[in-house]
């Protein structure tokens, strides 16, 4: 899991990189994330938590989240910048208008895993500490959001005529120009025929809702360990020594069975 998260990490970040082809700007959302978990790890501390498999999992699962608000913070500032206003404007115009879009969406984030919280049984113990530890750390990313990537941005950031790009830059710029023209052609597309558009929307709903029924369903998922266990039992006042004789010659049966090749005797 420690692995699972570094390379979470890593990967969010390059992603960040390659969509906005900047360090300073890539630099500026990526610190949401050591913020939001060290500041998760002094509340599981307080809590009296312990880094398990389910913490981890969760600090994990929420590297993704961690980011959203930051990068919709850093996307307004520099669209505001693209208008021609200084970063210390843009930055603080920006943050007035998405501040509480910022808070919504941390809120709703939270809100799912309020189920998760007060949910009973075995499993809501064992999902308890997996629900805590990821609301909190959707939480400080959002404060991070409005307060920390805002000050970063109005400090760090270059208008567009102050940067000089190179080829790597403009080569991918032209494929995200495509991009953005072919994603502008389906969705006038999807405007015009607005009908076929809403049909399509209630068949992949329906189609959700019957793949939701037919999915197996379980507490823990099947695996295949590679293993299998056999248990005997012999008669009443069968001696120790006959029973080890017997139990010889049903370990002798099941080591000539190809399929269990290479077969280990437990005593």
């Amino acid at each position: 899991m420690k692995l699972t998260l570094l390379l979470t990490v890593f990967l969010v970040v390059l992603v960040i990189f390659v969509f906005l082809r900047n360090v300073s700007a890539t630099i500026i959302p990526s610190l949401a994330l050591p913020g939001s978990i060290v500041a998760t790890f002094g509340v599981m501390y307080q809590l009296g938590y312990s880094l398990d498999n389910l913490s981890l999992m969760a600090l994990t699962l929420c590297v993704g989240f961690v980011v959203d608000d930051a990068i919709v913070m850093l996307e307004n500032i520099v669209r505001h910048m693209e208008m021609g206003k200084s970063p210390m404007r843009a930055a603080y115009e920006a943050s007035q208008e998405v501040a509480f879009t910022i808070l919504s969406m941390t809120f709703s984030l939270v809100a799912v895993f309020i189920p998760v919280l007060f949910m009973g049984g075995m499993v809501g113990r064992l999902l308890h500490e997996f629900a805590v530890t990821i609301s909190m750390a959707i939480l400080v990313s959002g404060f991070i959001s409005i307060s920390l990537t805002p000050m970063l941005c109005s400090r760090f950031l270059k208008a567009e005529h102050d940067q000089q790009h190179g080829r790597l830059y403009n080569a991918s710029e032209r494929l995200f120009t495509a991009s953005l023209h072919l994603y502008d052609r389906t969705l006038r597309g999807a405007l015009r025929f607005r009908a076929a558009t809403m049909a399509v929307s209630v068949l992949l709903l329906i189609a959700t809702v019957y793949l939701f029924t037919v999915v197996p369903k379980g507490f823990l998922p099947s695996e295949d360990q590679g293993r299998f266990n056999l248990t005997t039992e012999g008669a009443q006042g069968l001696g120790l020594r006959e029973m080890i004789n017997h139990q010889q010659q049903v370990a002798d049966i099941v080591a000539q069975d190809p399929n269990g090749q290479p077969m280990r005797r437990q005593g």
